[in-house]
């Protein structure tokens, strides 16, 4: 065991930067968070700083130590877990970013991914990386990139420019500028990685057009990634696990048996079902990634991504200004009897698992003269839990093909998952109980855990295992009748908005 007692995780997300440090038992000791900016520079198109990242990322980092009482000296590793897919393109010598980072919810390559599946791409890319041809994951940002900043496609070809998802860059930064690797969850997620061979693929760097020279290393999710720079905490503290968020909750979760199931509700909402060693191939539009890798041995998943979940309720807040706090929608769902028919399908930018549709865009239906604030507030909530039950369907589907059963109850986590009557809505409408932990912040916990086992601060699985706890769990209590009814009703919105495509 390392003298060292506790683990710092950087938890780099979509719309705000984290930093906890988690003690032996896996309990928080200190927390620092700061939200940043998102930029839009044109419909479809989502951007950040890299810039404000790594300040952020400085900052917060201290900031959970300074508030757990702590010291360098008492922090045994680092983990990072990060928002995936995003792309970031660096100069290799100076650190510095050659363009915004574009980020996993932006389109602005659908029409490069349309033209490859109609020359018949899919399948292709399908049988290497398990994913299917999309705007969402990073070959295609990379490529843009590489085109539209001028000279970027010839230092690439030098060998000049670096690749990353933000886990990467941020290592690039904390090593300064000496280590350039992701882990296999993140290069999983980038549509040009054989996630049967865990190596990059050059058949599909080629349709992509993407130099094999900008790409990181790819190791374990618990590795030696290296050491941060002395000057940023007070010592040189080992970098040893990096996960992608989804992965990192799941992780977290102590989801390491096959059929055992995870859902994260944050910006997003991504469920992942463990399938073993097992790569399964989905007949449902699910994605086969990779769950995790330890000491070079690789363990799968079929996951369900759903692009807007918490950012509706952000949408409410600044869109609509019907909320001035996301927490103000538990109290407006339990202040109607229902949603008096009101849908709303979050398709902002586009439809993810099972539709994968770019071109949709969200829409709300059933509004009468007497529907009012609540009722919208409420069908936002609900639509977390009708996607949620889209994507189960569909997973479970493709592995009761093969296997007899998931496991009976979905573990939930993500800021979302604190909202008591999302969690129980979400037990009616899947017919399935809900557990949620009580360390409900499994990203951070899991790129805790993957560091803190390469470091010697966790024995292994089945301690983490262990030491995962229950802080409640929602039985359904819907009548059939009524789930059949709602569920129905939320397809035909869903038809509405896709407008049978």
């Amino acid at each position: 065991m390392s003298e060292a007692g506790h683990v710092l995780a950087i938890d780099q997300g979509t719309t705000s930067t984290r930093a906890i440090v988690f003690d032996r038992r896996g309990v928080p000791a200190g927390v620092a968070r700061r939200e940043f900016a998102q930029h839009y520079p044109a419909d479809g198109w989502v951007e950040h700083d890299p810039e404000d990242i790594w300040r952020d990322t400085v900052a917060v980092m201290r900031g959970a130590v300074d508030e757990a009482g702590l010291t360098a000296s008492d922090i045994a590793a680092i983990g990072i877990t990060n928002q995936r897919e995003t792309t970031v393109v660096w100069d290799r010598r100076t650190g510095e970013p050659v363009h915004r980072a574009i980020v996993w919810q932006d389109r602005r390559t659908s029409d490069l991914c349309r033209k490859l599946v109609e020359e018949g791409c899919g399948p292709l890319v399908r049988r290497k990386t398990g994913l299917l041809i999309d705007s969402y994951f990073s070959a295609t940002k990379i490529a843009w990139i590489l085109d539209h900043v001028p000279g970027a496609r010839e230092r690439a070809e030098r060998g000049e420019l670096c690749f990353g998802t933000i886990d990467s860059f941020l290592l690039y930064r904390l090593t300064g500028g000496r280590v350039h690797a992701t882990d296999a969850t993140n290069a999983s997620r980038s549509m040009v990685f054989d996630i049967h061979r865990q190596d990059w693929d050059d058949e599909l760097l080629a349709l992509f057009r993407i130099p094999r020279a900008m790409m990181p290393e790819v190791l374990d999710s618990s590795a030696e990634f290296g050491a941060t720079e002395p000057d940023l905490l007070g010592r040189a503290i080992p970098i040893t696990g990096i996960a992608g968020d989804q992965q990192a909750a799941t992780f977290g979760q102590a989801c390491f048996q096959p059929g055992m199931v995870k859902s994260t509700y944050g910006t997003g909402c991504f469920a992942l079902l463990n399938t073993g060693d097992e790569p399964v191939e989905s007949r449902s539009n699910m994605l086969t990634t990779v769950a995790y890798r330890l000491d070079g041995r690789t363990t799968y998943a079929l996951e369900g991504s759903i692009f807007i979940a918490g950012a509706a309720i952000k949408w409410l807040r600044d869109g609509l200004g019907i909320i001035t706090h996301a927490s103000q929608t538990d109290d407006m769902a339990t202040r109607v009897p229902d949603s008096h028919g009101v849908y709303l399908v979050p398709a902002f930018v586009g439809l993810g698992a099972p539709h994968w549709d770019p071109e949709a865009r969200a829409a709300v239906f059933g509004l009468t003269l007497d529907a009012g604030p609540a009722h919208i507030a409420r069908a936002a909530l609900e639509a977390v839990a009708f996607q949620t039950r889209d994507l189960r369907d569909a997973m479970v589907s493709d592995w009761s093909a093969a296997h007899t059963a998931t496991s009976d109850a979905l573990r939930v986590d993500g800021g979302m998952a604190a909202n008591d009557w999302l969690c129980q809505f979400l037990a009616d409408v899947l017919d399935l109980p809900v557990e949620r932990p009580a360390v409900i912040e499994t990203t951070a916990l899991g790129a805790a855990g993957l560091a803190g086992l390469k470091a010697g601060v966790y024995r292994d699985q089945a301690a983490l295992a262990g030491a995962w706890r229950c802080d409640r769990r929602f039985e359904p209590r819907m009548d059939a009748a009524k789930r059949a009814r709602l569920y129905d009703g939320w397809l035909d919105a869903v038809r509405r908005v896709r407008r049978e495509r």
